[in-house]
């Protein structure tokens, strides 16, 4: 129990506070330095974060195909596209589109109709039950699809859909509400995707009229095959495509996509021309058009990949610059819980701004990371000889003055001029390889990020990574190791502090009352 100064006048409760205010002090030193770390802590993650970007643009410098930079022309796109990869080469090609491939279709020949509670006949919609039963077989499967007389028409196709999951040919089914139909395709291509279905009784051994009449609706029919009618306009088959590229044809093609000696064909549609009847025939005839695709080097696609690469650089850079050499406000601590309640927002606002200025100041690991890209960057290239290019500084990108930091420049005009009279060279000079290893200015900046990565990593964690063994995140655990103890002790502190208070009042409230015992008797004996 805690008697505060009802003997003794004293307001124990303010002293006690005042005393504790004087005890805490190392505690809110520590909380403070602890809200520091953290805050350091932050702003190494932000670099790392920022360095990280970085390195995923430097990755790219690395490569050849970074360099390797061409355009390509199709003098029909309308039937053929074409798109550049890494291993195109200059030159012009003769393309013949024969054929597309496309997928098997199918849809019901009619519109669907039920008959409604009054007794007429209405389109039927995805929610309506089929009112049929039966059995589908599809071909590609083993197992008859069963359909029950309650499943509406959304159930229906959906069944036929799951049957096939996985399969070949593996089907996409839906009921379509604005028609009154099913749609039913497959969702690959080739000749292989051809499908039939096949309508039979409960038993499974009888057909089924009803049943087709209810999905396919076309006469009496009970058996649909894509790859056997090409008739019916509510059926297509699927087909294979096939090109022809410099006299070599390629067929068998399940996609409208595919990579010939480096360049990405993209087969829109099969174009033809016709040919004049030449006598004895009578008649004129059709082969297929002849598409000239020209491939050219293009060192716009090299020049914008290079100079928004060093942009990145720059803006990374200036950042961190900025950090080393941000002032520190030693004055100015973080700010406690009480403390802020004497203040307003704005208040807190400008003092956290000088608190937290110069987290990183003369940082030594980003200080060295600066120092090392830009030796990355500007020393010569190891396995190139002197008289071709090997330093970036002839293709126009410099470091400037030392007083400048590491921000790159750029002589637009001469990088153009380089990259146009010696692409090769320029290559080299961001890729090149000694032996098995990788030497160019592309892997050196590359491998430097890395370094600078790893050691921020070590230093304060990543953000990447949900494991954190960095030296300040065990130096932030060790602190509130040492925050706890503090409240504990503090608490043990204040209690002793309070129970020599209460003994206090106590005995002074028991010598009042022996004083006033002694005045009642001698003046009550007088």
């Amino acid at each position: 129990m805690r008697i505060g100064g009802l003997a003794s006048g004293i307001d124990t409760d303010s002293l006690i506070k005042e005393i504790m205010t004087a005890q805490k002090m190392p505690l809110d030193k520590l909380t403070q330095e602890k809200t520091w770390t953290e805050w350091q802590q932050e702003s190494y993650r932000k670099a790392n974060l920022s360095l990280s970007s970085l390195r995923t643009s430097a990755s790219d410098m690395r490569l050849q195909g970074t360099f390797n930079s061409y355009s390509a022309t199709s003098s029909d796109s309308s039937s053929l596209s074409v798109e550049t990869t890494s291993a195109s080469v200059n030159g012009t090609y003769k393309v013949k589109v024969i054929s597309v491939a496309g997928e098997a279709k199918m849809h019901s020949a009619n519109g669907i109709t039920i008959t409604n509670a009054t007794g007429n006949l209405v389109p039927a919609k995805s929610t309506d039950t089929i009112g049929v039963a039966g059995k589908i077989k599809i071909s590609g499967t083993t197992d008859l699809v069963e359909i029950k007389a309650d499943m509406t028409f959304a159930d229906v196709a959906k069944k036929l859909q799951d049957a096939t999951a996985g399969k070949t040919p593996e089907l996409r089914a839906s009921f379509d509400n604005t028609t009154s139909r099913f749609f039913i395709s497959t969702k690959a291509m080739g000749e292989n995707q051809n499908f039939s279905l096949e309508f039979l009784d409960s038993a499974g051994t009888g057909a089924n009229t009803a049943l087709a009449q209810k999905v396919i609706n076309n006469g009496n029919e009970t058996t649909f095959s894509t790859s056997t009618t090409t008739a019916n306009e509510f059926m297509t088959k699927a087909t294979n495509g096939a090109v022809e590229f410099n006299g070599i044809e390629v067929n068998n093609l399940t996609s409208n996509k595919t990579t010939i000696n480096g360049l990405t064909l993209n087969l829109v549609k099969a174009a033809t021309t016709t040919v004049p009847a030449v006598p004895p025939a009578t008649e004129p005839t059709t082969e297929p058009s002849t598409i000239t695709v020209t491939v050219q080097s293009d060192s716009t696609k090299t020049f914008d990949t290079i100079k928004n690469f060093v942009t990145k650089y720059n803006e990374a850079i200036a950042e961190i610059e900025k950090q080393l050499v941000e002032k520190r406000y030693p004055d100015f601590q973080p700010l406690s819980d009480e403390q802020k309640k004497d203040m307003s927002d704005n208040e807190i606002e400008l003092w956290e701004e000088k608190a937290k200025s110069g987290l990183l100041r003369n940082d030594p690991i980003l200080k060295s990371a600066i120092q090392n890209l830009r030796n990355a960057f500007m020393n010569p290239v190891e396995g190139i000889d002197k008289n071709n290019i090997n330093v970036l500084s002839e293709i126009g990108i410099s470091t400037g003055s030392y007083s400048e930091g590491g921000k790159l420049f750029i002589d637009e005009d001469l990088l153009k001029e380089k990259l146009n009279s010696n692409p090769d060279e320029v290559m080299n000079l961001f890729t090149n390889k000694v032996g098995d290893r990788s030497v160019g200015v592309g892997a050196r900046v590359y491998e430097e990020l890395n370094n600078v990565i790893k050691n921020l990593s070590e230093r304060a964690g990543s953000p990447a990574s949900s494991v954190d063994n960095s030296t300040i995140s065990k130096k932030i655990k060790q602190m509130n190791e040492e925050i706890t103890r503090w409240q504990d002790r503090l608490v043990t502190i204040e209690d002793r502090y309070w129970r020599q208070f209460t003994a206090m009042e106590k005995a002074m409230s028991q010598m009042n009352s022996q004083s006033t015992w002694m005045q009642q008797n001698m003046l009550g004996g007088m």
